[in-house]
């Protein structure tokens, strides 16, 4: 079965085993009294046929989040199929086809029902695939009507063909269907000049870009960037910036969505919003978002933002002021993503935010556990520091802000709740807080606070003990490569094994001592 063109990332809908049951109860009734009972509307009021826009605008997303639970079920149940026919399974694929066939009918009768003005090409795509459908519960139906094993044999071909075109054909109208909705979305947003209707058509648009890449990419697709930086730029609408930028920020985690953010002279936009002070702090955080979505690391596209460059110092000064004035460990977070972002971007950045105080900010706000209150926020701050710490000045900056403390307590850092996100951002956390050691202690003043506050003993305890770091290799290699650096100062702080073992080897063999170390070698 060939892959469908459904959204990558569309949420999974656990199901337990009683309402799978309540399910499969509805699903068996016949077809097409299904499909009758569900296309009647309830009655309205003759009076009432030019309702307000309003009404609907209310059950857009749930319809939306109905038909996106239709389509998941359907790609489901259509790789099972394909399943079940490799085993030959002939009685469980009838059955597993007569429930698509009712699931498509219902997925197309409820869409209808709710949506307006679809095109031509999406009735004839519904057309064709409820007729693959019936084509297909009629080839499934004919085979277990005999038992004779070459008739079998021949019809499985036939059949797995007709399941590969029906899920082409689902997966075309998917598409379709999606697209109808991002248009009707951009274009209430684009011709309302009402808040109410322009906040619930953004918010049902937001809740599309939550479904994955492959929506974004649709939205960004029709138009959605340009659409949004339009009401970024309307005062009338200043209320909506923040859910307006939310919504910019999922849609540009995919190449078209920035490449539509460039064309619309994006980073300009977010630049005047980020300077304004009369923006709320909700605005500027919700700007911030944007800027580390768009600088992410993790993107390999961002080269062609030219007019970053261009606006960076007046970005980089808003975010230190936001992050020096943030009033929430949230605020706190989107601004200083954004700066250890763009400080992976261009390495301009790291003077400018030397020039700007930056660090002493940095280190006050980690102090105030209100402010930098999990490990993702202390990421952050450390991932700024360990890029900034190429700089020779930074060393006396350290110094000053007691940030080598700080850096020894993140060697410390440790996930309170286990879940796996949490322990994965502990992780980066020591070993940032080791490389940022590593580079600073060559500075002697650096080597020699870190010395006094027993770094040496912490990093051995990380090398030699496997849970102590997560059994991270990252965490090793920048713990041992820190090791080295401060046991050229003092090399009189370590035991002979230790010397022997960590230091002396090359870093590789040290490395592959330490990966196969039992606990209770410590």
């Amino acid at each position: 079965l060939p892959s469908l063109s459904l959204p990558s990332s569309m949420h999974l809908i656990q199901v337990d085993s009683v309402q799978r049951w309540m399910e499969d109860l509805k699903l068996m009734t016949d077809c097409e009294c299904m499909c009758i009972l569900q296309s009647k509307p309830i009655s309205i009021e003759k009076d009432e046929q030019n309702e307000l826009i309003l009404s609907s605008q209310y059950s857009t997303c749930d319809n939306l989040q109905l038909l996106l639970k239709r389509a998941w079920i359907i790609s489901t149940e259509l790789t099972r199929i394909a399943q079940k026919l490799e085993k030959n399974r002939w009685q469980r694929v009838h059955n597993m086809t007569v429930r698509v066939n009712c699931h498509v009918r219902s997925m197309i009768n409820e869409y209808n029902a709710f949506t307006r003005n679809s095109s031509e090409e999406m009735h004839q795509s519904e057309k064709l695939l409820i007729e693959k459908c019936s084509e297909f519960t009629a080839f499934t139906e004919r085979c277990i009507q005999t038992e004779d094993e070459e008739i079998l044999k021949s019809m499985k071909s036939c059949i797995n063909e007709t399941l590969t075109t029906v899920a082409q054909y689902f997966g075309q109208l998917i598409e379709l269907v999606l697209t109808h909705e991002a248009q009707n979305l951009l274009g209430q947003i684009e011709l309302s000049d009402s808040v109410y209707i322009t906040e619930s058509a953004i918010s049902s648009l937001f809740s599309l870009t939550q479904e994955g890449a492959h929506l974004c990419r649709i939205i960004a697709k029709e138009g959605g960037v340009v659409t949004l930086f339009k009401i970024c730029r309307q005062d009338c609408f200043r209320c909506l910036y923040p859910q307006t930028l939310r919504t910019l920020a999922s849609i540009c985690c995919v190449e078209e969505g920035i490449h539509q953010l460039e064309k619309v002279d994006g980073i300009l936009c977010l630049a005047d919003i980020l300077t304004d002070n009369s923006h709320s702090e909700a605005t500027h955080a919700e700007a911030a978002a944007v800027i580390a979505q768009i600088t992410s690391p993790h993107l390999t596209f961002t080269q062609h933002l030219s007019s970053f460059l261009e606006n960076m110092e007046e970005i980089v000064t808003a975010l230190v002021k936001l992050c020096q004035e943030a009033s929430s460990g949230e605020v706190f977070l989107l601004a200083s993503a954004a700066l250890a972002n763009i400080t992976f971007f261009d390495t301009m950045a790291c003077e400018i935010l030397l020039q700007l105080n930056a660090m002493r900010i940095l280190l006050a706000a980690c102090s105030d556990k209100r402010i930098v209150d999990t490990p993702y926020s202390r990421d952050q701050v450390v991932t700024i520091l360990a890029n900034m710490s190429v700089l020779d000045q930074c060393a006396s900056e350290i110094i000053q802000g007691n940030g080598v403390q700080l850096l020894m307590e993140m060697l410390f850092e440790k996930s309170s709740s286990g879940n796996s996100a949490e322990v994965a951002a502990c992780e980066r956390v020591q070993q940032k807080s080791a490389v940022t050691l590593a580079r600073l202690s060559r500075d002697p003043e650096v080597a020699d606070a870190a010395i006094k506050l027993s770094c040496i003993p912490r990093l051995i305890k990380l090398c030699r003990s496997p849970t102590e770091r997560n059994n991270s290799d990252s965490v090793l290699v920048a713990c041992l490569a820190a090791l080295r650096r401060l046991a050229v100062m003092s090399p009189d702080g370590l035991e002979d094994s230790d010397f022997e073992q960590l230091v002396k080897p090359r870093l590789v063999d040290s490395f592959l001592l330490c990966t196969n170390m039992e606990e209770s070698f410590v």
